[in-house]
């Protein structure tokens, strides 16, 4: 037991520490990024931004959990033939998206009229080879219950970008959206680097390629990955397609409000690393009634954390946009009322993806969140042509709605969930984290 609360412990506060530093490094970049750029090119680097992330997604949908969910679960003496399989499967997929890279970049920078994204995603191709390898041992190391290095690495990461970038700002440097690329790869070589250096204990290769294996990691990498990229298509196809319908600084409007309510994901990304490998090994020794307490006691610490931040920032929109973006983004305040809305749904839907991945229901994962895509995508398009920048901002509300209430069902049926418990665990936290941790801090000052 004492075992089982450290872990939970420790492997909480690096993650907590962790998702809070990316999200620090990433807003502060932000901050001042919209500065130093013009709005028009804040707007091709939110599209090249969105672009890229789909692109790691390909391969973090494919290889990520099912790397980390089958070496969890196995015999050590599999993992070589595991990891193994993994980086196969990693190198196929790099070659199919650098191909799509060198295909589709010209397409759209025409359809966004960013001349500069080409040039920017041909240096894009040097980043995906260097964070191919990286994702692949911050894998093995999680799925050992260790994440000190994929703390140091998102810590290097960010960090060197962000230091880039702060310099530029105090020694007011002219910079160019290529150059902020060029160091995202000096960034990207040094988190592989430390990545392995802490993987390199567990990374055991065999000599041969398990063709069982790569139809294992594939047969569970497949649902995952249409799950991912199908999530991450309802976050960024309203930014894509104000790129396209509208223009980019209208995209990049929008990006102002995603930018401030990913400050409320910092909570709910730290609880789903550390429930996933757990979960994992929980549904085979306890079963669905473990899973069951496991997502309602995550989502409702979750909710705890959120709800007082959502409340905070809807009643001081206009004050947060003007601080964080300046008064030229104005056009953002009511953008970042509607997406706050829906920040309250993201909890139960991260939840949802985690706890059925980790007990083998991907595949209904799969259709849930791509059906939830492309309701998204079809809502998005009549909106933005009925109330432009808005109506984005709108579809994206209607989908979450839609998407919390069919997983909401698949939960219930498959093991036992109910919402009311999640609200029940929201409202224990407070008296809970009053009486272990905050009475016994101050009786130890006094």
């Amino acid at each position: 037991m004492e075992g089982k609360k450290d872990y939970w412990l420790k492997s909480g506060f690096i993650n907590i520490v962790q998702n809070f530093s990316g999200v620090f490094f990433g807003f502060a970049g932000f901050y001042l990024l919209v500065r130093l750029l013009t709005k028009h090119d804040f707007g091709v680097w939110t599209l090249f931004i969105s672009t890229t992330t789909i692109l790691e997604a390909i391969r973090s949908g494919l290889l990520q959990n099912a790397l980390i969910k089958y070496i969890s679960s196995s015999d050590a003496r599999e993992h070589p033939a595991i990891i193994t399989a993994s980086f196969a499967i990693n190198g196929i997929v790099q070659v199919v998206c650098i191909a799509a890279i060198l295909v589709f970049s010209p397409w759209l920078s025409r359809l966004w009229d960013a001349p500069q994204l080409v040039e920017m995603m041909y240096w894009y191709i040097a980043i995906y080879l260097l964070s191919g390898l990286q994702a692949q041992f911050n894998g093995i190391e999680q799925a050992n219950l260790r994440f000190n290095g994929i703390f140091v690495t998102t810590l290097i990461r960010q960090g060197v970008f962000f230091t880039f970038v702060l310099v530029c700002y105090f020694f007011s440097l002219s910079v160019e959206l290529i150059f902020l690329v060029w160091v995202q790869i000096a960034s990207a070589l040094a988190g592989m680097l430390i990545a392995y250096s802490h993987a390199r204990g567990h990374l055991a290769l065999s000599a041969k390629i398990s063709r069982e294996w790569m139809a294992k990691l594939f047969g569970y990498g497949k649902y995952a990955f249409g799950t991912l990229i199908s999530s991450l298509l309802s976050g960024t196809i309203d930014q894509m397609m104000l790129g396209a319908m509208l223009s980019p600084a209208a995209s990049g409007a929008f990006n102002i409000a995603v930018r401030i309510t990913n400050l409320i994901d910092i909570p709910g990304n730290a609880v789903a690393t550390i429930v996933f490998p757990q979960s994992a090994k929980r549904m085979e020794s306890e079963g669905p009634a473990a899973i069951k307490y496991l997502y309602e006691k995550s989502v409702g610490t979750t909710l705890a954390l959120v709800v007082p931040v959502v409340i905070f920032l809807y009643l001081f929109s206009g004050i947060v946009i003007t601080l964080i973006a300046g008064e030229k983004y104005a056009d953002s305040i009511p953008l970042l009322q509607i997406t706050l809305l829906y920040c309250l749904l993201i909890p139960f839907g991260r939840q949802f993806g985690t706890i059925l991945d980790s007990i083998g229901k991907t595949r209904m994962t799969f259709f849930v969140v791509i059906g939830t895509a492309t309701l998204n995508l079809c809502l998005n398009y009549f909106f933005i042509r009925e109330w432009g920048v808005v109506g984005a901002a709108y579809a994206t509300l209607c989908s979450n709605i839609v998407g919390f209430a069919v997983a909401q069902v698949i939960l219930r049926r498959e093991i036992g969930v109910s919402v009311l418990n999640t609200f029940v665990y929201m409202y224990k936290f407070y008296p809970e984290f009053l009486d272990r941790y905050l009475r016994p801090m101050l009786k130890a000052r006094s």
